[in-house]
């Protein structure tokens, strides 16, 4: 099976300043975004990718880049509108302080299946939307490029929060519990017999193994060895 890794897009001016900023124009990564998207460029420099699929929204597409840019092989780069933000509706432009005291906001930190965003799209269709993209694109890369492909899929927190939550096996309504930074990288391994969790939100570490595959087959009784890196002669 091809293996899907997650990064959620660098630190932007709205993050910094606690602005729910959900799918509003020209938000783009800060100072401190853009370092955080050449470090993880960085550590992805290592992995062949096959593609690189964005969320259409700009702070996404320049964190793209920088992953993009740091290839030896230039792989082929898109973007998906079903891995872009949640709809938030009228809740979109206000700062979290305030939204902390809306009641819909509890709602969203213990139950998430069962809101809908005033004016915008439930969270449960946020999932459904963002987890059939990413399946249906992992399964169209392996179709091209084998098992062992490795792409890219760069999207936002709540977004790749719930793709990890499917991948686990996880309630939606469990899926608060994940956290996932700014430039993080989350790997997935969808299977026939079970899907496998490799990674989540990890911001440093060597991602060198990746280009080996991760190998087939049962799970290690007792957790294995562990992924080791590629000899270099």
């Amino acid at each position: 099976m091809a293996t899907l890794i997650l990064v959620r897009h660098g630190r932007t001016t709205a993050n910094a300043t606690g602005l729910l900023a959900g799918r509003t124009a020209g938000v783009g990564l800060d100072e401190t975004g853009r370092d955080q998207a050449a470090a993880t460029g960085e550590r992805l420099a290592a992995v062949p990718l096959v593609g690189v699929v964005s969320s259409p929204l700009q702070r996404c597409r320049e964190t793209s880049q920088f992953i993009f840019d740091r290839q030896s092989a230039a792989p082929v780069m898109s973007t998906e509108p079903d891995v872009t933000e949640c709809d938030y509706g009228r809740w979109q432009g206000r700062l979290l302080s305030e939204l902390a005291s809306e009641p819909l906001w509890q709602v969203v930190q213990s139950q998430p299946s069962a809101v809908v965003f005033p004016g915008g799209e439930s969270m449960a269709r946020m999932q459904a939307r963002s987890v059939a993209a990413v399946r249906r694109l992992d399964a169209a890369f392996e179709a091209e490029h084998g098992p062992g492909a490795v792409w890219v899929a760069v999207s936002h927190g709540d977004i790749i929060k719930s793709i990890l939550a499917d991948a686990l096996g996880m309630h939606l309504d469990l899926f608060q519990r994940i956290a996932v930074g700014p430039a993080s990288v989350s790997i997935v391994r969808y299977g026939t017999a079970r899907t496998g969790v490799h990674a989540m939100n990890t911001e440093a570490g060597d991602l060198s193994w990746l280009s080996s595959g991760i190998p087939s087959g049962d799970a290690p009784v007792g957790g294995g060895a562990g992924q080791q890196a590629p000899h270099i002669r």
